[in-house]
């Protein structure tokens, strides 16, 4: 009979013509037969579904042995017995070269017609020893798939005692060699099927045995944690983990991070390749395990690998989020690894640049879980600008593509940071933090904060960037006995010349420190620099050596000059002069007094007083104007005695948008004491003044402020009346007045500071004024000039008041805007815009002549803008400064810095502290300060050789996983992809199924 079905099998008919044949075989093998004539029968059916060359001759071997399992069982049990079994174990079956696949496949089949045999335990025992033996050799994914196919259906052949934990630990390994051959989706498919086969194969066995769980965990770390130069094990060991039961795994957590044997180096591989593990499509609990580690590592203060691993994954996990299979457990992962990286920025930011393309990502894909995914994400991106604010440049792009979606309130951010941070971070991460960097694009050098210190960090880059008090800080001579003065030398030649990307400032902190502020508090920067310039300015005025002479023009009278010389360097850069004047409404007796000052401080108006724009009989207007308006006067000593000289109103296409030409006021007349700010009070015909018709024509929105609007109400008259009365020396009583204040000499640098910070007594708390103030970029700003000043306009006369005083427009150019971001004073952040302002008329013009006009360069907004966020320094715009606070409410100009052009008004005194910066073209160092610098350039360059080393030693064995790139590097073409496990199916994702996986 075996040699007619052989006839049969081998012969070339048709297959339906063969299947009849063959069915009439089978009948006749369920007939009673002689023992040769069953082994010839099941030797031959052995040889076809071992070794038959088609799928067809494989399934009549199969058939064909069913039949004489059910039918001849005594004949079946003699030929399948152990020694057969063994030498298809240890030998295979088939030609040399050619050994069957199948033998697993074989040995299933038979088993289930000898289970009740008396050789069923000798079969049973030999292949608990031989399934052993075959995952030690480390089968591929199919065969261990084979293997745990048989010992699913027949546990009786799973090894047992320490042989059961070995088998545990060396199927483990073979799950860490799985390999995915091909990238098609049918072979992924299958390939995670068997991956699923072989780790349900370790969950049966653990749930029968749990003792076996705690050292196939062991077996499982020491593979993801080995440093060895290998090929990275596979992320299928994903697999393995979610079967873990969940009540285990505090304890096991606890075991690893309070391992003293677990180096650094292995449990930053481990954790780092378990975060790969987020691309594994049918990992349950994954995230789970994941963020479990990252805490226990937290709890036990491993900073510097949590450190790492953040930076090196985050971009990976976040890449993950395209692909709707694997995005939930990705965005936990993620969730927690942000909100538990609070001491930098660094690792929100490595994600910026690709926030849109994820949003517009999952808005195409419009399902329920981009849906919730946006809105998390979204949740997540807020926390980070409320805990990170201070980076419009960067956040605005971000800000745009997210604005549609919900915003948390404060008290959820909170929550959220509060319950993710790392155990005491603040004090355990400063030695990992600043990382090292590449020095910024700009060349321009940042300042590291020393623990909420940004406050210093903004003033010091806004004095810097004021490049005539630079130059001159920088020109001090050797030996000048001024010490703190000495420190900013050093400080800003570090900031002009250092090769680091940014420098810390703890010397100079320490020198400038005041006394009542608190350390590691966060500070009032307007409050820091009044005490800085005051400092500075009294220890120069003690008399500790003048240490350089500002270079003295010819057109100066001798006294004139006397009288510069005697002023101390930051007189020069930032003095002016006020004269407050107060007037008894009684007996009309006017006091005056001059006093100095270095900045003004401008008070917000009432927000029930308007400001009014009324003309005046003395006082010029405070003009913001745009660039493009801006005419060079016809004479450069430009002086008015009435305001009311017709002068061309701006023209502009939209009047609407355009900034307001305002008055201030000075006083009007006793006749109407009742309303001071009556413009019929001065007898002037407002309608046909066309500078005043040009304000009311384009006024302001009601709400609206701008600087020149704070300025106008700080120079307006105050009336002095019931508890304030003045006490008129001439009446010799109290008496009703009226108060106002006049500049006299415009500083070369102008500081502003808007109060925005008030204290509210029902909370006892200083409370912040967030109004959106206009910054113009050019100001003319009102100095009272006599009638000696008129013909000279440098010499100061004695008597401020005297008849025939008149005031002058004076222009200044915007350097530095400070800002503060943040609702009170005692918490937020500072940053500035800065740029560097320089001559609009060359030095060489004629004084006595029309200056030339300026170039349009430096009359519009191209002038380069810079953005100093303590170690981070940005290229930046006018645009930003101007809408920072339209983006981001919190975000409020508080300090600002002006710069008076020089020869506008033709004053030698403030040319010639122009030129003084710029005496011959750099200023140079001394020897001293020029080794330092040099010496610590070196130093700079060996700590970066270090650094790499020991970067390379550290995390070089890190897996490179060059294939998930290409979520964001493809190109757009790849966009359109398509497949039904692509996310391109899912909707706008990127890349084939292969590379989600693997």
């Amino acid at each position: 009979m075996d040699k007619i079905l052989e006839a049969v099998v081998m012969s070339s008919y048709p297959n339906n013509v063969k299947q009849g044949l063959v069915r009439r075989v089978i009948e006749a093998s369920k007939q009673p037969m002689d023992s040769e004539q069953c082994w010839s029968m099941l030797e031959l059916c052995t040889k076809l579904y071992l070794v038959g060359d088609t799928k067809y001759k494989r399934e009549i071997g199969k058939e064909v042995l069913e039949v004489y399992g059910h039918y001849h069982p005594e004949e079946f049990e003699e030929f399948f017995n152990v020694r057969f079994l063994l030498s298809l174990l240890q030998e295979g079956y088939g030609p040399l070269g050619k050994r069957s696949h199948y033998v697993l496949d074989y040995i299933q089949l038979g088993l289930q017609f000898v289970l009740e045999s008396p050789s069923a335990n000798s079969i049973f025992s030999l292949l608990r020893i031989e399934v052993l033996r075959k995952v030690c050799e480390r089968p591929s994914p199919k065969q261990c798939a084979k293997i745990s196919k048989l010992l699913t259906q027949h546990p009786q052949c799973i090894p047992t005692g320490k042989h059961q934990v070995l088998f545990c630990q060396q199927l483990i390994r073979c799950i860490g060699q799985f390999q995915c051959v091909s990238e098609g989706e049918e072979d992924i498919m299958e390939f995670l099927e068997h991956v699923n086969k072989v780790s349900g194969l370790l969950q049966r066995i653990w749930r029968t045995q749990t003792s076996a769980i705690l050292p196939s965990l062991k077996e499982l770390f020491t593979i993801i944690s080995s440093t060895e130069e290998q090929e990275a094990p596979s992320n299928a060991l994903a697999s393995v983990v979610q079967f873990v039961p969940l009540e285990l795994m505090d304890g096991v957590i606890r075991n690893l991070t309070n391992d003293d044997s677990i180096t650094d180096v292995q449990m930053m591989m481990a954790i780092g390749r378990m975060i790969d593990w987020v691309s594994w499509p049918l990992g349950k609990n994954i995230d789970k395990w994941i963020i479990a580690l990252l805490k226990g590592l937290a709890a036990v203060k491993k900073f510097s690998i949590l450190i790492e691993v953040t930076l090196s994954k985050i971009e990976k996990v976040f890449s993950k989020l395209l692909y709707p299979i694997v995005r939930e457990g990705a965005l936990s992962v993620l969730q927690y690894m942000l909100l538990s990286f609070q001491h930098s920025h660094e690792a929100f930011h490595l994600l910026l640049p690709h926030i849109p393309r994820l949003v517009a990502s999952l808005k195409k894909e419009d399902s329920n879980s981009a849906t919730s995914s946006l809105e998390q994400l979204a949740e997540l991106i807020h926390c980070m600008f409320f805990r990170f604010s201070g980076f419009p440049d960067l956040y605005e792009p971000v800000l745009e593509v997210i604005k549609a979606l919900p915003i948390p309130n404060e008290d959820r951010i909170k929550h959220l940071l509060g319950q993710n941070a790392w155990t005491s971070q603040k004090n355990e991460l400063a030695c990992f933090y600043p990382r090292l960097a590449s020095k910024s694009e700009t060349g321009k050098i940042g300042l590291i904060n020393l623990g909420n210190t940004c406050y210093m960090n903004s003033i010091i880059q806004s004095l810097f960037m004021a490049s005539d008090f630079r130059h001159s800080v920088l020109n001090l001579t050797e030996g000048n006995s001024q010490p703190l003065m000495t420190k900013l030398q050093w400080l800003f030649a570090f900031l002009e010349h250092s090769q680091r990307p940014a420098i810390s400032p703890e010397s100079f902190l320490s020198a400038s420190w005041p006394p009542w502020f608190t350390p590691g508090a966060q500070q009032d920067c307007s409050e820091y620099l009044k005490y800085l310039l005051d400092r500075l300015h009294e220890e120069e005025k003690t008399g500790k050596r003048i240490y350089q002479k500002l270079k003295e023009s010819s057109l100066m009278s001798q006294a004139m000059e006397h009288h510069y010389l005697n002023k101390t360097l930051i007189e020069k850069m930032f003095g002016g002069k006020m004269m407050t004047k107060i007037r008894c409404l009684k007996c009309l007796n006017v006091s005056s007094r001059e006093e100095a000052f270095t900045d003004l401080s401008l008070a917000f108006p009432p927000p029930d007083r308007h400001i009014h724009r009324p003309g005046s009989a003395s006082v010029l207007p405070v003009e913001e104007i745009g660039p493009q308006f801006i005419e060079p006067p016809e004479n450069p000593s430009q002086l008015m005695g009435s305001p009311w000289v017709r002068r061309k109103p701006p023209v502009s296409r939209d009047l609407t948008a355009q900034s307001v030409p305002v008055e201030t006021l000075g006083f009007q007349e006793a006749r109407e004491p009742s309303n001071p700010l009556s413009s019929d009070a001065v007898g002037v015909d407002s309608t046909k003044d066309p500078l005043l018709a040009f304000g009311e024509q384009v006024s302001a929105p009601k709400d609206s402020r701008s600087v020149p609007d704070l300025i106008n109400y700080f120079l307006s008259p105050e009336r002095l009346t019931a508890e304030n009365k003045y006490h008129c020396e001439k009446c010799a009583s109290l008496q009703d007045a009226e108060k106002v204040a006049e500049l006299t000499e415009g500083p070369h640098y102008l500081i502003l500071t808007l109060l925005r910070f008030s204290f509210d007594p029902r909370t006892m708390k200083r409370k912040k004024i967030l109004d959106n103030v206009s910054i113009p970029v050019v100001l003319k700003l009102p100095i009272l000039v006599t009638s000696e000043e008129t013909e000279d306009v440098c010499r100061r006369g004695k008597d401020r008041a005297a008849a025939g005083s008149s005031f002058m427009s004076v222009m200044y150019d915007l350097c530095s805007v400070v800002v503060h971001s943040g609702i009170s004073s005692e918490s937020g952040h500072y940053y500035c815009y800065s740029r560097e302002c320089t001559d609009t008329v060359p030095h060489g013009q004629p004084r006595d002549g029309a200056p030339k006009p300026a170039s349009d360069k430096q009359l519009d907004f191209e002038i380069q803008w810079y953005l100093f966020n303590d170690t981070r320094v940005s290229f930046s715009s006018f645009e930003s400064v101007s809408n920072v606070t339209s983006f981001f409410p919190k975000d409020t100009a508080y300090v600002l810095f002006y710069r008076q052009r020089p020869g506008r008004q033709g004053c030698p005194l403030h040319e010639a502290a122009a030129e003084a910066g710029h005496p011959h073209g750099d200023p140079s160092l001394n020897k001293d300060l020029m080794e330092a610098i040099s010496k610590d350039n070196i130093l700079y360059l060996q700590e970066q050789e270090k650094e790499a080393r020991n970067r390379a030693a550290y995390i070089s064995a890190l897996p490179k996983s060059p294939l998930w790139w290409r979520d964001f590097d493809r190109d757009k073409d790849d966009d359109s992809s398509s497949g039904g496990c692509s996310p391109a199916a899912g909707g706008g994702g990127s890349g084939s199924f292969h590379g989600l996986v693997f």
